[in-house]
């Protein structure tokens, strides 16, 4: 199945949060988000990154704004696209959401009592990476559902920011999770 193309205007930027606890590879999914869209696919990008005073199992995000245009501020105020790997990250972020942005959540995560103002998607990332043997391959999993639906960014120009960025031992499982996770957005 042929994939979206991205769909960014010249000049236009976009702010993307990716949100959850320190342990769930947020830092490495706003990273490889960032790699993609600088390395190659030919835009600009900056990264920032938030912890918690934890090391494993506390608050943590990756801001990733990208685009065709100069990027003044690297800080995301109000997020183009928010995924949200936990209940905490999406009930923190979610309000903040553009109301014509994009939400992802991991279903095994996050319960939503209230349909939030932006559009909602969701995905079993948990589930699926059970399925696939290592639990530690939702963020990538994610990242193939986010390619899918929020369309910034090329299948190919995330295909090559995996395997530049994981382990060469376990890039073939990265990028099975990165597949598995785009048909399943490709069918959201």
């Amino acid at each position: 199945m042929a994939a979206p193309q991205p769909v960014l205007v010249a000049q236009e930027l976009r702010e993307i949060r990716i949100a959850g606890f320190g342990g769930q590879g947020v830092i490495l999914a706003g990273f490889i988000i960032g790699k993609a869209a600088s390395l190659y696919d030919g835009q600009e990008a900056t990264m920032t990154q938030a912890y918690g005073p934890e090391s494993r199992g506390g608050a943590c995000s990756a801001d990733v704004i990208m685009g065709k245009g100069e990027i003044g501020y690297p800080k995301v105020k109000s997020p183009h696209v928010l995924v949200a790997m936990s209940q905490e990250a999406y009930t923190l972020n979610a309000p903040h959401v553009r109301p014509d942005g994009l939400i992802i959540i991991d279903t095994d995560l996050v319960k939503i009592e209230a349909p939030p103002a932006a559009r909602l998607l969701a995905v079993p990332a948990t589930r699926l990476a059970e399925q696939l043997g290592k639990k530690v391959v939702a963020n990538i999993i994610l990242l193939g559902f986010f390619t899918a639906q929020a369309r910034l960014l090329s299948q190919d120009a995330m295909r090559k920011a995996i395997q530049s960025s994981v382990p060469a031992r376990f890039t073939s499982l990265n990028l099975r999770a990165f597949e598995v996770g785009f048909e399943h957005g490709l069918k959201a």
